[in-house]
Formats: C-alpha cells, structure tokens, sequence
C-alpha cells in the first residue's frame, strides 16, 4: 500500500473513495447477478436440454444472454470484489492480455446477445403465421439462429484481439489514461492499456464508443419502438381477425413484449450512464469525474444483477422454480 491515502492504485483499481456500505451494496449486487444468471441458464438450459425439438427460439436467445451476463460477473465483477475487501493483487504481462482480451470479449458478447434478443422479438410479432417448417418436437432449433449466436460471439472475439495486444502490467505508480466502456471502469489486477500514442488510444476508444457502443443503444431503442407500435397495429385488428394466428398470439407477445421491453430499456439506462461516464473521463477531466466514474461503477452491474429478477417476473419456467423453491 502506498504511504499517501490519495493515492491510486491500480491493483486495487479504486479511482475515487467508496465507503463500506457502498462496497457492500456492490457485493450484494455482484452475488445476485452471479445466482440469478446462474439460475437462469440452469432452469431454462435444462428444459432446452430436455425438449427434443431443442426448445423454443427465444429461450435459447434468453440462455445465451444470462450465459454472457454470468461470464462477466465471474471473470470480472468477481475479481472487483476482491480488489473492493483490500486484497491488493497485481498480474504478469502475459495474464494482463489474456484478461483484458477475455473482459472486452465477454462484456462485448453482452450487448450484441442484449440487442440479438430485442431483434429476434420485433421479427417474432412481425410474422404473419406460424412459421413453416417441421412439427415441434423433430428437429433442433433452426441452423440460422445458432449461426446467428456463432456469430455474435466470435465476431467480438476478433474485436477484443487489439485488448490483447494493446495491454500491460502496470504498478503501484501507474495511473490510467484511457478507459473502455466495454472492458473496464477502472483498473483490476494491475492491467491498463498500452497503445503506442494517446492518438491512437483515443482512436480506438472513439471507434469502439460509435460502432460497439453507441450503435447498439439506436438498434435497441428503434427495436423496442418497432416492437411496440406492431403490437399495437395487431390489438386494432383483434376486433376483425379473430382467428388470424398472429391475432391470437397477442396477448402473450404483449406480455413478452413487456419483459423484453423492461430488459432492454434497464440496458440502455445502465450502458448509456457508462458511455457518459466513461468517456467523460477520456475526454475531459472535469471536476465531475470523479462523480462520474463512481456512477458507471453501478451502473455496469446493475443490468447484470437486475436482468433475472425481470425475466422471472415474465417467465412461466422461472416462474414455477422460484416458486417450488420457496415452498420447499
């Protein structure tokens, strides 16, 4: 530990002073986040895993969002804890890029899986009928939405490559410069950034900010907005086709609707308040940064921890388990 209590330290990644009940609430949010994704992937996984037409579409969708959601939180949010408690830890260079690359992956894989799921609802209400294809229970779900996920998680694997290149190992007197929404509101385990100039870090920073970042929250919302006003196309038409099958489905996508709309709209408050955050601080260095950082601190995990309380809410399986556990 340095001398100076103004210090900062970059193994234990505290950029701005946070009292015990704050650090206790982190944990506590941490800890729900961990159980609830774990809960998530468990309960509904399993009924996938049992369906043998490979389940419904949107529970996988679901499945691979509180996988992302569980990742993070262990791989990260986990270790913040630790560093939170005063274990002052430090990592070799060769660790600092495997971690970095590992948390901009993951976090990255969130917010694509996060906006895949509100996308594959706006299709779902826009059908016209039942999808043509096979009778439940033969086959899997379909190649393309697996194809879809694949996807997803390796294209953000090549976007974390320049996490991995572009890191080091830093020390007690090292201070961070650069911060990415998508990796790290603060430093962990001694691991900064390392690019060759400060032009070339803002450039990253400024690329991954419009297309990781900001380009998500638009799709988000245009999604959610499509979502809502096709929902409401169908509930005029109720009254006219009342055996369209589309029609008939309405008031459970509305319910669907709901659920996925409340998810997507904690997402954009949470990311949205760390985009602000954190590029405050890469660009400016106001007063309020301080302030800022602290915000983003929360504001990153709560969707994580906040996500299972709203999908149990909306969904049956969950519903049921929650349920079998509190009697028991």
């Amino acid at each position: 530990m340095a001398d100076s209590d103004d210090a900062e330290l970059v193994g234990m990644g505290l950029r701005v002073s946070v009292s015990p009940v704050q650090t206790a609430f982190y944990v506590l949010l941490v800890l729900i986040g961990v159980v609830g994704n774990a809960t998530v992937v468990g309960v509904i996984g399993k009924s996938i895993l049992k369906d043998h037409g490979g389940g419904r579409n949107s529970d996988i969708i679901i499945v691979n969002m509180a996988l992302s959601n569980l990742l993070v939180s262990v791989m990260r949010n986990t270790l913040l804890v630790i560093s939170d408690v005063g274990l002052e830890l430090y990592s070799s260079q060769e660790w600092c890029q495997f971690l970095m690359g590992i948390w901009v992956w993951l976090r990255s894989v969130n917010v694509w899986s996060t906006l895949f799921l509100s996308a594959f609802h706006l299709q779902t209400l826009r059908r016209v009928a039942p999808p043509v294809g096979h009778p439940q229970g033969t086959r899997g779900p379909p190649k393309s939405l697996l194809l879809t996920l694949g996807l997803i998680w390796l294209a953000n694997f090549i976007y974390s490559i320049p996490a991995h290149i572009f890191s080091k190992s830093g020390n007690q007197n090292t201070t961070e410069t650069l911060m990415l929404v998508s990796s790290t509101t603060r430093p962990l385990l001694g691991c900064v950034w390392n690019f060759p100039s400060s032009y070339s870090g803002l450039a990253y920073a400024t690329t991954s900010m419009v297309i990781h970042e900001t380009i998500p929250i638009i799709l988000m919302t245009i999604t959610n907005l499509g979502s809502l006003y096709t929902l409401y196309a169908h509930s005029k038409l109720r009254s006219l086709l009342q055996d369209a099958p589309v029609i008939k489905r309405v008031p459970a996508e509305r319910r669907a609707a709901k659920v996925i709309l409340s998810l997507i709209m904690l997402f954009i408050a949470s990311w949205g308040t760390s985009i602000i955050s954190v590029n405050y601080f890469n660009y400016n260095r106001g007063s309020s940064a301080d302030f800022l950082l602290l915000i983003a601190r929360y504001a990153n995990i709560i969707f994580i921890a906040s996500s299972p309380i709203v999908l149990a809410v909306g969904h049956r399986r969950l519903r049921s388990f929650i349920k079998s556990v509190i009697a028991h």
